[in-house]
């Protein structure tokens, strides 16, 4: 498995196959590189027992594990996730999309409603909320071309700013399938474009940035740029705006740290967002970025079991909970994938199977290509040796044998 890979388009859509669970794949990679689960084991820092237990499903392989193990067999993480096919009704979008992206710097004629363009933007981030991936990708080509050739028309720093939150859903799309690819061209055009937009958009670029060294593996890589982009928001940004933008960048860290299972870094950053988050007040969306108190909560939620603090982070969601939210699908669903894990890290089956469910019925689209949920029916299928009337009934709507 060469970069070639993780490339996304036509050419590439046959080559694409389905797996039961990223934690499968493994074996696969390790054998195909003449590796003996010892001396793979020994590459990566982790137990034997540890990668036996990934690779036959009675463990979840986790993010970060998979990142150690992909490097230690010279691969990227998403070579070693796997990625998501393209669906056939999908091939002509992801092909006009990519056309739209080529043609960032060759404007054609400006879009002959612009009145109409952030009505557009607003509907893509609905589905986005919502998690509709497919009904995304449909519409942002159009969204895209529109976008850049009216800012290229008017140069104003309004429509740039336009452009680079379009190219911030482009981001969140490939991000989700594990096209690194198009999550790395999405990212060049972002930053582009925030050179001629408002001060915000270079760091919600920054942020994305820093997601797609995130998804590639290299944790450390994206904290380097989480770093140099709060110093430079500290200096660029003012007012409600500055929280907002300190705030999504501390989240980012949280994340990569937490991926890194580096607990001091963590904690600076799980300070700093929630500090952030109270300057910020009641949760909104800007740029298409949720950000505030909950959404705080989500993050730290997802890092505390990345640390292998499961008591912690399902302490944090009944608070949560509680106190009620109003977030969208989009971080719901991964709230509940995480909250998942957690449960099955503590030996609570059937809570984590009530997880997974609840995340199937927020964000389905989502459910079926993120590798957490993957992971999750993979190792509850695995473990459940006899007869389970829902997991059978969820292991359908995934289309995994059970």
């Amino acid at each position: 498995m060469g970069r070639k890979g993780s490339r996304v388009g036509k050419t590439h859509i046959m080559s694409v196959s389905r797996i039961p669970g990223p934690g499968a794949n493994v074996a696969v990679c390790r054998k195909a590189r003449g590796f003996s689960q010892v001396a793979l084991a020994r590459r990566a820092g982790v137990s034997v027992s540890l990668l036996s237990k990934i690779e036959v499903g009675d463990r979840a392989l986790t993010q970060g594990i998979a990142a150690a193990l992909a490097h230690a067999m010279g691969l990227t993480l998403d070579e070693l996730l796997g990625t998501a096919p393209v669906e056939r009704a999908d091939e002509n979008s992801l092909t006009a999309l990519n056309h739209a992206i080529r043609r960032f710097d060759i404007p054609d004629s400006p879009p002959a409603h612009p009145e109409d363009l952030p009505r557009a933007l607003a509907e893509l981030n609905a589905h986005r909320y919502r998690t509709e991936l497919s009904a995304v990708l449909q519409k942002l080509p159009c969204v895209l071309a529109d976008a850049t050739n009216y800012a290229h028309a008017t140069q104003s720093p309004d429509a740039w700013t336009r452009v680079a939150d379009t190219y911030s859903v482009v981001y969140w799309l490939a991000a989700r399938h594990r096209w690194m690819h198009l999550t790395e061209l999405a990212v060049m055009k972002q930053r582009s474009a925030a050179e001629r937009a408002h001060p915000v958009a270079a760091t919600v670029a920054a942020r994305d940035e820093a997601g797609a060294f995130l998804n590639s593996g290299d944790f450390a890589g994206g904290l380097a740029i989480v770093d140099r982009a709060v110093v430079e928001a500290e200096s660029t940004l003012e007012g409600r705006e500055r929280a907002f933008g300190l705030g999504i960048l501390h989240l980012r860290g949280l994340t990569l740290a937490g991926r890194l299972k580096d607990r001091a870094v963590a904690e600076d950053h799980i300070r700093a967002a929630w500090r952030t988050a109270e300057e910020y007040g009641e949760d909104s969306d800007e740029h298409g970025i949720h950000f505030g108190p909950d959404q705080t909560a989500t993050h730290v939620i997802s890092t505390l079991s990345d640390m292998d603090q499961h008591r912690r982070a399902l302490e944090t969601a009944d608070g949560l909970f509680r106190g009620g939210t109003e977030l969208p699908a989009t971080r719901i669903g991964p709230l509940h994938m995480n909250l998942g894990r957690s449960h099955l890290a503590l030996g609570d089956r059937d809570s984590a199977l009530a997880s997974l469910e609840e995340a199937w019925d927020v964000a389905p689209e989502m459910a079926r290509v993120h590798p957490t949920s993957q992971e999750l029916m993979r190792v509850l299928t695995s473990l459940h040796r006899r007869s389970n009337p829902r997991l059978t009934k969820l292991a359908k709507r995934a289309g995994v044998p059970f």
